[in-house]
């Protein structure tokens, strides 16, 4: 009858003590997912000074007429109306489209090619991811001067070459200057594909290529197969991102051709610098703004909705 007694207290003590070591794992989880709040705070605030406050005052802008820069008149949606009804907004719009693209069909063929030939490992392959990561780490308007002065006449590198070969690298012709800026953007971006791509090959486990050696696949079966299915989350990722850096392009553009010649290179960017900051349009260029946020949020929603399912597919 005591052996019952001391075997059910003690039954009852361990009980007691997994339920405070329950309770106690409880309270530092919520102690701990309250210090990662604290910790994320600045973080937040920051984003909210640097990107919420200015696009509410950018909303505002867009839905007033403004008089001397301090008087305020509210005109609802007219300026969007002007902006949607604008033949500058739409050709503007189409070049933007059009340049991204463009550099979307070459950097990303490109990017996967280069990162199929690198060395998996060795001194050799981290040699190439820090020749790879040199671009990535320059300044825009760096890149814009460098790519000037490479196409400068009789003096840039650029136009000697093409002299050479018996070609004229004349930046008075659109196309040409189509050209330059595709290939700026391509030796600027590239490295960002490859490096992306470069990861989610190492990430491919080895037994996939052991199964496809046994099996006795050719390289092409062995990218079809393996390679391309496993690198389409990183591929949407690196597309998205292309997408958004060359979708909103500006500084290298605008040191490079001023938009020129004539209005063959002013993409969006440039029509909403031009209209809220020289013509001080401030209304104009707020709707401006917001309409092209809402392009690129849709087309980031876009992506998110196909990034998430193949998430979890691969987590599965």
């Amino acid at each position: 009858m005591e052996a019952r007694i001391d075997s059910g207290t003690a039954g009852l003590q361990a009980g007691r003590f997994t339920c405070f070591q329950g309770f106690r794992s409880i309270l530092s989880t919520k102690i701990h997912s309250k210090a990662g709040f604290v910790f994320l705070a600045p973080a937040l605030i920051v984003m909210a000074l640097c990107g919420v406050v200015p696009m509410a005052f950018v909303g505002f802008y867009s839905l007033h007429d403004t008089f001397a820069g301090n008087s305020f008149l509210w005109v609802g949606l007219d300026w969007y109306q002007k902006v949607l009804t604008s033949p500058e907004f739409f050709g503007a719009l189409g070049r933007s489209l059009g340049f991204s693209l463009l550099v979307l069909l070459i950097e990303v063929p490109l990017g996967i090619y280069i990162a199929l030939r690198m060395p998996p490992t060795g001194l050799l392959s981290s040699l190439y991811i820090v020749l790879m990561a040199i671009p990535l780490l320059m300044p825009t308007i760096v890149v814009g001067y460098l790519w000037k002065v490479l196409t400068l006449s009789h003096a840039g590198l650029l136009y000697e070459a093409a002299a050479w070969l018996g070609l004229s690298y004349n930046m008075n012709n659109p196309a040409m200057v189509w050209f330059t800026l595709a290939l700026m953007d391509t030796w600027h971006w590239t490295s960002l594909v490859v490096l992306l791509c470069f990861a989610g090959l190492r990430a491919i486990p080895d037994d996939y290529y052991r199964a496809a050696r046994i099996d006795g696949a050719s390289p092409w079966a062995i990218f079809r197969y393996i390679q391309l299915p496993k690198l389409r989350l990183v591929l949407l990722v690196a597309i998205l991102l292309r997408f958004m850096d060359s979708f909103m392009i500006y500084t290298e553009t605008y040191v490079i051709t001023r938009g020129g010649p004539g209005v063959s290179t002013t993409f969006l960017s440039h029509e909403l610098v031009q209209t809220a900051t020289i013509q001080f349009d401030l209304g104009e260029g707020g709707a401006m703004s917001v309409i092209y946020f809402l392009i690129i949020l849709c087309v980031s929603w876009a992506f998110f909705t196909l990034i998430v399912p193949r998430e979890r597919e691969a987590s599965a």
